[in-house]
């Protein structure tokens, strides 16, 4: 699984990690652009951005066009937004791999942002919002986002509001892209089977038109939180989703293995303490997860659940358990090599696909971090002792740093006001 990294006269970052006997390869383009990055007027401009990029260049001048040529190819493509990046992506048969290129760069490259099809795509983007808001194990994680970060960048839905979606012109995409889109923003990956010299060669070529320029930036999160909070959206649902959540640290910490690995032991499997507590012994819950979710400037530990409604008090105060069971007993030497070994395959059994490693290796560039291979994260895993889960735990889990957020038929606070402290 080794890489190459190349870094273009204009400042644009090249990986290519070739899987030589792969049947297919991977074109991944990511770029330093995402809600972080947004105004308030603009919210949501990023997204609707990564749908515009489908919807027609000056070489694929129709809004089917690109769509169309892949499909022909049977690939597997598509786009996505989050707090800061924007990721464009084609996966099919490794001899097509100059089309993916060619087809990926045009979208990312050329896109003509047509005031026809930019009025049809409000529609559809203000229905995509309209669908999670009906999904309440997604919408329960907008309330916390909301809850941490409150009217900031970082506090913002990635889709933005309608309201703003019904605003925006041909203009206002124009300018986000030129301001974010920079050469030294962009991180172009290929993995898969391919001819590492002649993709590096096009890769230059394609992309050489992207000017040198300073990159845009983004409001630095400024967190001052005193004392829990809590944040609930009342909606009438069958079960109660609930996030529990802690402010942590950013994605540089050196303290990050020793935050997987503490996750793990709550969530790696079936075995896992979360799983087995909530879900075979107490019954009440399909789903239950831990994670850290790592950003450039800050970073959220968090557990996420939905629960049956008449037992949400006694889920909550459990999860506070479980946290402070972390805190106050060693893990056990067992239960962190089961971990440290679970965490090693299933990172592992993730990286057998082109598309799997390219996003491996392109997440790491593209938030700034050091590249890492598989053997080397492997290693860093088996070096966490017990010792700093238990530091790690005692410094995360307080209660300045407190969260709770609920979408089920709850309104008032003051109920669990009284059970959320450590």
């Amino acid at each position: 699984m080794k890489y190459k990294k190349t870094i273009l006269d204009n400042g644009l970052r090249a990986i290519t990690v070739p899987m030589k006997g792969s049947p297919t390869v991977t074109v991944f383009v990511l770029v330093e652009a995402g809600s972080k990055y947004e105004t308030k007027e603009q919210n949501g401009i990023s997204h609707f951005l990564e749908h515009m990029c489908f919807k027609g260049t000056t070489n694929r001048p129709h809004n089917s066009d690109i769509s169309t040529e892949l499909d022909t190819i049977g690939s597997v493509y598509n786009a996505f937004t989050g707090h800061e990046y924007t990721g464009y992506y084609a996966k099919a048969e490794y001899s097509h791999v100059d089309k993916l290129l060619d087809v990926v760069s045009d979208m990312y490259l050329n896109p003509i942002f047509d005031e026809k099809e930019i009025e049809k795509e409000k529609g559809v983007i203000i229905e995509e919002i309209n669908m999670y808001e009906d999904l309440p194990q997604r919408k329960v994680q907008v309330v916390f986002t909301d809850l941490l970060y409150g009217n900031t960048p970082a506090g913002w839905d990635v889709l933005g509001p309608a309201d703003n979606i019904r605003k925006f012109k041909r203009d206002d995409f124009v300018n986000y892209r030129n301001k974010f889109y920079k050469a030294k923003s962009t991180t172009v990956i290929v993995a898969g089977n391919f001819a590492e010299a002649k993709v590096l060669k096009d890769i230059k070529k394609i992309f050489s038109v992207m000017p040198k320029a300073i990159k845009g930036k983004k409001e630095k999160v400024v967190e001052n939180q005193t004392k829990p909070e809590i944040s609930l959206f009342k909606k009438d649902t069958d079960q109660t989703h609930l996030v529990l959540g802690f402010r942590s640290f950013d994605i540089f910490d050196k303290r990050s293995k020793v935050m997987d690995l503490l996750v793990g032991v709550l969530d790696a499997g079936m075995s896992s303490r979360l799983f087995k507590k909530l879900r075979d012994e107490m019954g009440v819950c399909y789903y239950a997860n831990a994670g850290q979710d790592a950003f450039t400037d800050h970073g959220v530990f968090s557990v996420s659940a939905g629960v049956d409604n008449k037992r949400v008090k006694e889920v909550v105060t459990v999860i506070l358990s479980e946290l402070n069971k972390l805190k106050t007993e060693l893990v056990s030497e067992k239960e962190l090599n089961k971990v440290k070994q679970n965490l090693a395959g299933t990172m592992y059994l993730g990286l057998e696909s082109s598309n799997s490693l390219a996003k491996f290796y392109g997440f790491q560039e593209i938030m700034n971090e050091k590249i890492k291979t598989p053997e080397e994260i492997k290693k860093e895993i088996n070096s966490v002792t017990a010792a700093e889960i238990k530091k790690l735990a005692n410094e995360i889990f307080v209660n300045k740093g407190l969260n709770l957020a609920i979408v089920g038929r709850f309104d008032n606070k003051t109920e669990f006001e009284k059970i959320l402290k450590l």
